[in-house]
């Protein structure tokens, strides 16, 4: 864990370099100085057909992210990332938020470890051998 999801509507998820987006956001919860075990990094995003913008009279957008990560990290450090991501968010949707209307969101999900299962082997190849 962390996991990240990236939902955007339909009518403008074309035309937004996802994937780029996915791989950047990765880069930033790693530069967040091992807060974020590398191997369990996980993005994704959700195209999404159906949604509603404010009154629904005009062709507005959205992207919403949500970031879930296991309790006790401290507020500073999730203000860190939020403040991170967000910009990322801000950076990479620039030009279209220009153009059109578009909403923005972050949000920071913590969850109890108890009530999750989990397996995963992609972990040992991120572990540093001991000195």
């Amino acid at each position: 864990m962390p996991h990240l999801t990236f939902e955007c509507t339909d009518n403008i998820y074309d035309e937004v370099a996802l994937p780029a987006l996915l791989k950047r956001a990765n880069d930033v919860l790693i530069a967040q100085g091992g807060v974020y075990p590398t191997g369990g990094i996980r993005s994704r995003a959700i195209r999404l057909l159906d949604w509603c913008v404010a009154d629904g009279s005009q062709d507005d957008a959205f992207v919403h992210a949500t970031l879930k990560i296991g309790s006790g990290r401290s507020p500073e450090t999730k203000q860190r990332t939020g403040d991170a991501l967000f910009r990322l968010m801000t950076e990479h949707f620039a030009d279209l938020y220009a153009r059109r209307g578009l909403a923005l969101s972050l949000e920071i999900a913590e969850f109890s470890e108890a009530g999750t299962w989990k397996q995963n082997n992609i972990h040992a190849r991120y572990k540093k051998p001991a000195a």
